[in-house]
């Protein structure tokens, strides 16, 4: 699909979500406790809390890093803003 400027202008095809977003956390992190927002309700801005075993013994940044990993290039497209937080069960 092939998305023009006016689409982005319109903000068409340019969201997520929270049940799209929410199997994607949970496919790449299946372990863990998830809660998602939609803080604006638009499908577009989103806090995540997100608690796992698996960030055991890794650096706050790197654990973001798993996180925006497992979102597969949509945060910054579809995706517009997240803020996460995460824990260790």
């Amino acid at each position: 699909m092939k998305i023009g400027l006016q689409d982005i202008y319109l903000n068409r095809n340019m969201t997520i979500k929270k049940e799209e977003l929410e199997t994607m956390i949970i496919q790449a992190f299946p372990e863990a406790k998830v809660e998602i927002i939609d803080l604006a309700g638009d499908d577009n801005h989103y806090s995540l809390i997100i608690t796992s075993n698996r960030f055991s013994g890794i650096s706050r940044i790197d654990q973001h890093k798993m996180v925006y990993e497992a979102l597969d290039g949509k945060m910054g497209n579809e995706l517009h803003a997240l803020t996460i937080k995460t824990l260790v069960n």
